[in-house]
């Protein structure tokens, strides 16, 4: 077996469900990072009433993260009623048990029921929502994480760093997908970094299939995950450990 056959490692399923009213799109991919610390998101939807035109900024990426589009029609002018579907589709859910855990997006207090309700039957609840988000729903979650602080991550991402040769791939034809490989190695080393600032390279090769199933090392010019890495000295070092006959590698960014 080489580091590169990570697919066999244990995940926990979870379902993320997304209040389109009460959370941001532009967020979108952070808020998959933040789940996928706590396990593989297998059920992907996100309810709105799409003819509206607020829910247009969330058009274009939940068909690239593959999420579902869930319509429900607004009854009464001024009224949500996005919660009452999440809901009824969130017990439907649980009770087929389908997952190991919940991941709910919105800053809206009428789901600390549902948060209360589902860690009642032992099932892991995480929530991701606005500081705003009143108390009692972020205590009803084991988890909760603030988006301000998704933001703040986003913008240090977002800092220009010395490009390393092993960023184009080798056939001359590099796509804005394709050309740098570093956003989304820097996504699933944060996804799979440990405490100690180290995070296993099989690991992180779950979480870049996990944010995309596409991913390729040979994209880049390079036939293992551990080469492509390696080639980027100014960005991670590496170090390996020999266990019970196996070398596992592990991953630590620069600062």
């Amino acid at each position: 077996m080489t580091d590169e056959q990570f697919t066999s490692l244990p995940r926990h399923k979870l379902a993320m469900l997304i209040d389109g009213d009460n959370a941001q799109a532009g967020l979108l991919s952070q808020m998959l990072v933040e789940a996928a610390r706590y396990g593989q998101v297998t059920v992907r939807r996100i309810y709105g009433d799409w003819t509206t035109s607020n829910m247009n900024s969330w058009k274009e990426t939940l068909n690239f993260h593959a999420f579902q589009p869930i319509q429900q029609f607004r009854y009464t002018i001024g009224k949500n009623a996005t919660d009452s579907a999440m809901i009824i589709d969130a017990m439907d859910i649980m009770h087929s048990a389908v997952v190991d855990g919940f991941c709910l997006i919105s800053s809206d207090s009428d789901y600390t029921r549902l948060a209360t309700r589902i860690r009642e039957t032992g099932i892991f609840v995480m929530g991701i929502g606005e500081k705003k988000t009143p108390k009692p729903f972020v205590n009803a979650c084991d988890v909760f994480v603030y988006t301000e602080n998704l933001v703040a991550e986003k913008k240090k991402t977002r800092a220009p760093r010395k490009q390393t040769s092993s960023a184009k791939p080798k056939n001359g034809t590099e796509t804005k997908s394709d050309a740098d490989p570093l956003p989304i190695l820097e996504q699933a080393y944060e996804m799979a970094v440990r405490e100690d600032g180290w995070a296993r390279l099989d690991v992180m090769g779950t979480s870049l299939y996990q944010l995309d199933p596409g991913f390729d090392p040979r994209t880049y010019g390079q036939k293992q995950l551990s080469r492509l890495v390696r080639n980027m000295k100014d960005i991670f070092e590496m170090r390996s450990q020999e266990i019970d006959g196996s070398v596992l590698f592990y991953v630590r960014m620069k600062e």
